[in-house]
């Protein structure tokens, strides 16, 4: 079965994106054509890379890395969760990205965002990450807009059309990781 993992990408305190994975969590369970798990980079206490080597290399000489290979390394595709800080991505979830390289590649990639221009803009910066790495990004991304899918800017009130969208989101990335396992074995 593929194996999606659902990564929550912000660790600030009292982040909005804990509610969000959680809903994408919660659909993503619904489902019978693959499996998910919700990963949160703020579990993996990755300090700023902290590695010698590059990546690329895969010689990892710390604990946390090599425990946040193997994480990444089980899944066949992903959901990023992500914030819009700054018209980009959060610094943690570049951080926990750039500790890996070949853990990522030939993988497909959705993503769901949340900020005042929906995280449209975080998205644009994955989808350039994600070309770096030899990831598949899929066209359907779900933007979920401060002013209008939260009440205060903090409490997630998800319009129900969203739905829709992150069930497209789903099937894009779990036929992408199917097409793509054989270029990974």
């Amino acid at each position: 079965m593929i194996k999606i993992a659902i990564i929550l990408g912000s660790t600030r305190p009292g982040r909005n994106g804990e509610a969000v994975a959680q809903w994408v969590d919660k659909l993503a369970q619904k489902r019978s054509d693959a499996s998910f798990e919700l990963v949160d980079v703020a579990d993996y206490n990755l300090p700023l890379l902290d590695e010698p080597s590059p990546a690329m290399m895969q010689q990892y000489t710390k604990e946390h890395t090599k425990v946040w290979s193997n994480k990444i390394n089980a899944f066949d595709g992903f959901v990023f969760v992500t914030a819009e800080y700054n018209h980009s991505i959060p610094g943690a979830l570049k951080n926990a990205i750039d500790y890996l390289n070949v853990e990522w590649k030939n993988k497909a990639v959705g993503f769901v965002a949340y900020g005042s221009a929906g995280g449209a803009r975080a998205v644009e910066a994955l989808r350039l990450i994600a070309a770096e790495l030899h990831m598949a990004d899929v066209r359907a991304q779900v933007m979920l807009n401060l002013f209008t899918d939260f009440e205060n800017m903090s409490v997630f009130t998800p319009d129900p059309r969203h739905e829709e969208t992150l069930n497209d989101v789903f099937d894009q990335v779990i036929a992408w990781s199917g097409a793509l396992k054989s270029l990974r074995v």
